[in-house]
């Protein structure tokens, strides 16, 4: 996965510039919160998240050979 520099925020930006960085993750969809320089939470959009939540849903439906084929269709 390629992370746009644009979509890291520290932890310290996150919690004085709330308003911002949720902005921010309106553009990106996602932003990755910074703690002591290495990943630690991640701020999704709403519309990313409702993306992801209804993909999640779709997975959760298909049978045991349908996961396979779909893992099988993933990049290694």
């Amino acid at each position: 996965m390629k992370i746009s520099t644009n979509a890291l925020v520290s932890n310290s930006e996150m919690i004085k510039n709330y308003k911002n960085c949720r902005e921010k993750a309106e553009d990106f969809g996602k932003i990755f919160i910074l703690k002591n320089n290495q990943p630690d939470a991640v701020l999704f959009s709403i519309a990313e998240y409702e993306k992801l939540s209804g993909l999640l849903e779709r997975l959760e439906n298909l049978e045991k050979k349908d996961i396979e084929k779909v893992i099988e269709s993933l990049p290694k």
